[in-house]
């Protein structure tokens, strides 16, 4: 595809996801996120012509003039939207795939100094949250959103939504969602505290039951029925998928 056609479609995803944008060449003067991939496109065709320094010097111009730092090797598919995009930092072997969304203060870093792939690569539809930070060689499937603020340094399959410090998965089968839509995350960590929240009060309860009955029994009574109370096992699943099955 000309590079033409991939700003064309870098505009269009603009005009189609920012209401705010009124027109092209508002586009063009206003928004830092097309200036920066608008370069990165040129420099990242010179980083592939074999160029040693040009490159890293139009990217470090680039990052001077829109606060987006975007390694010229780093691979960036059509129709992405950089959100106003003050302090993206995208690594040398990030993969960015079509149409992903991008908001202000997002780090797609590496881990570690060795050689090879070490960023992060998106697939296609993925929407990444202001301030979160995806890291190291791991895959992020097709669809997939990460909440604002969340660290990511896992493989996320498809259709899924990561919150949390470190990112968490939680499903959403069959859901469709605005991109835009931020305040529809879910509040994972609020769901656990309130599982746990139930067990405990649980416990309790049934702590005070046992107490009751050894009193009657001690008294020469019969105790009442016993009961088990309410299954806790579902409940205890969602907390063990919340923390994670690593030690």
């Amino acid at each position: 595809m000309s590079m033409f056609k991939v700003i064309k479609a870098d505009l269009a995803i603009i005009k189609e996801r920012d209401p705010a944008a009124r027109g092209i060449l508002e586009i063009l003067i206003c928004y830092p996120g097309f200036q920066a991939l608008a370069l990165h496109r040129i420099s990242h065709l010179l980083w592939n012509t074999g160029l040693p320094l040009i490159p890293r010097i139009l990217s470090q111009i680039t990052r001077a003039l829109t606060g987006i730092e975007i390694h010229p090797g780093a691979k960036v598919g059509r129709g992405v939207f950089i959100d106003h995009g003050m302090g993206v930092v995208i690594g040398e072997t990030a993969e960015i795939g079509n149409r992903c969304l991008l908001y202000q203060g997002v780090t797609l870093g590496g881990t570690g100094k060795e050689h090879g792939k070490r960023h992060p690569t998106l697939a296609e539809n993925v929407v990444v949250g202001a301030g979160a930070k995806v890291l190291g060689a791991i895959n992020v499937g097709t669809n997939t959103r990460i909440g604002a603020g969340s660290v990511v340094v896992r493989d996320v399959e498809a259709n899924s939504t990561v919150v949390g410090i470190p990112g968490r998965v939680v499903h959403q089968s069959g859901v469709r969602i605005n991109p835009l839509a931020h305040s529809a995350l879910p509040d994972a960590e609020a769901n656990v505290i309130r599982n746990l929240m139930e067990r405990i009060d649980q416990l309790e309860t049934q702590v005070s039951t046992l107490q009751s009955s050894l009193s009657e029994i001690s008294g020469g009574a019969i105790p009442r029925n016993l009961s088990p109370g309410e299954a806790q096992s579902l409940k205890d699943r969602e907390i063990i998928e919340f923390l994670g099955e690593d030690p």
